[in-house]
């Protein structure tokens, strides 16, 4: 019963108007109703930057002051530390790769990730800055 109560309580950490499903989806942090990216696919490497100027649902402005998400360089370090890091624990200590081999796959691991990460973390920046307004939308 404790697993299904588990469950429960993830899947509503999860729902719109919350910081993790913006974070998660890339959605405007403030309606949450539109993608802030112009190219969803963060593999797309040409656009991987890209966002709208504004959102067209409730016209938060993305770009909240010059320079704005230079910021999110200090969260993508974060994110990839975390990140190397567990490739580490992965590598070296479940699977017991040598410690050369060990280095290799987070090498590729954080190459494979960075967008992900890049994207990641400018979502997480902006959401510490911008909260959820249901009536966003109907504002604007």
């Amino acid at each position: 019963m404790t697993e299904r109560n588990e469950i429960k309580n993830f899947l509503q950490m999860l729902k719109k108007g919350t910081k993790l499903n913006s974070i998660l989806t890339g959605t405007c942090p403030r309606c949450q109703e539109e993608s802030m990216y112009v190219d969803q696919n963060p593999y797309n490497l040409k656009n991987i930057y890209t966002m709208h100027e504004d959102c067209s649902r409730c016209g938060l402005h993305y770009q909240i002051e010059p320079s704005f998400f230079y910021g999110a360089m200090y969260v993508s370090y974060g994110l990839t530390v975390a990140v190397g890091v567990a490739a580490f624990v992965i590598s070296k200590v479940f699977i017991g790769l040598a410690l050369t081999q060990s280095f290799i796959a987070i090498i590729l691991t954080l190459i494979v990730l960075m967008p992900i990460t890049a994207r990641l973390a400018r979502n997480i920046y902006i959401n510490m800055f911008v909260s959820f307004d249901k009536n966003a939308a109907k504002k604007n």
